[in-house]
């Protein structure tokens, strides 16, 4: 008779190890606290749907099965796999978050036999990781130069909101990350002459950028510059209320044309509304960090920069497919800004 283990207590042991350092990467560098708070996520929805769905949740040493018990075990994972996706769908999520579970549980069961000698059976290989294209979000250059110059708009806004269309119109030029961002220093900003550059490590590629500052950036630099080399430069804020108070942001600014927001659901497109007013999203309403760096890139691209010089700034690689969708991005909008003109020439 086989015997089996409880999986969470496991799953704990792979987080804890994570943690500690005890499993690193291929590279010997430790796993990214992200990835770790992605681990969280998932033994939290495989705990939640365990106790909800009364599934047993349990593994066994493969390596001492006979056929039959080895076809029962493999059986045990397909349904699993099933029941979980079904259980993650069912409450409202989507393809990218349900394939970043089923990918999280992959890496589990490769900890498992590399990390640990438990040899698992290979089963994660009936886990398919599903993946879903979701439209770039971005502003549009009359937008940005709308944050940029407009100075009623700028007096109308609190200090605090003053801050974050700030740090938003920083990032949008720049392309840095939120998390490179708020960890920027007096060390990033050097003078040449008279020119300015913002010289960067990324956290999460580790490659070095060095950025020419416009005459805007630097004037938003030298508003928030600390006196010291160790305090960061736009201070602190969490990724929730930026994001909350970017929306406000836009909201203010008459970002709010309604925009048509699909999803995925096991390949299948699915129209979203917002769940409270039963209505369309506003542009507004889909402002987040994310923008800042697809602004950037987009706007590089939009206004006639050289591919290989946007990657050069973005830090992505020539074969980079995120990077591509940037690039399909920006002739969708030239083709339509292109189609204006046209419309134009042949009226009468």
């Amino acid at each position: 008779m086989k015997k089996t283990q409880e999986l969470i207590p496991l799953f704990k042991r792979f987080i804890a190890d994570t943690k500690s350092g005890k499993r690193l990467k291929k590279n010997g560098e430790r796993i990214k606290p992200a990835s770790i708070k992605n681990y969280e996520y998932t033994l939290n929805n495989l705990t939640k749907f365990s106790i909800e769905t009364d599934f047993e949740l349990r593994i066994c040493d493969a390596s001492k099965l006979n056929k039959r018990e080895l076809t029962s075990e493999k059986n045990y994972w397909k349904k699993f796999y099933k029941k979980f996706t079904e259980y993650l769908y069912k409450n409202g999520c989507y393809d990218n978050y349900v394939g970043s579970n089923i990918k999280t549980i992959r890496t589990f069961f490769n900890y498992l036999k590399n990390d640990r000698d438990f040899n698992t059976g290979d089963f994660q290989r009936f886990f398919y990781v599903r993946h879903e294209e979701i439209e770039i979000q971005v502003l549009s250059p009359e937008q940005l130069k709308f944050l940029i110059h407009n100075k009623e708009f700028e007096t109308s806004l609190t200090t605090n909101l003053q801050r974050i269309k700030d740090v938003f119109v920083f990032g949008c030029t720049t392309g840095l990350r939120y998390s490179d961002i708020f960890t920027l220093t007096n060390k990033n900003f050097e003078q040449q002459g008279d020119d300015w550059y913002l010289k960067v490590k990324s956290q999460k590629t580790k490659t070095f950028t060095s950025i020419k500052l416009p005459t805007y950036a630097i004037r938003i630099y030298k508003k928030y510059q600390p006196k010291n080399t160790k305090t960061p430069v736009f201070g602190m804020i969490t990724l929730f209320n930026f994001n909350k108070n970017l929306k406000t942001l836009g909201e203010k600014a008459d970002f709010t044309t309604p925009i048509e927001v699909s999803r995925e659901k096991q390949g299948k497109t699915k129209s979203t509304i917002k769940s409270t007013a039963k209505q369309q999203f506003r542009f507004c309403d889909k402002m987040s960090s994310h923008m800042m760096r697809r602004t950037a890139i987009t706007t590089l691209l939009i206004l006639g920069m050289p591919e290989h010089l946007v990657r050069k700034i973005s830090g992505h690689s020539a074969a980079s497919k995120s990077f591509n969708r940037y690039v399909h991005y920006a002739q969708v909008y030239m083709d339509r800004e292109i189609e204006k003109v046209h419309d134009k020439l042949e009226s009468l």
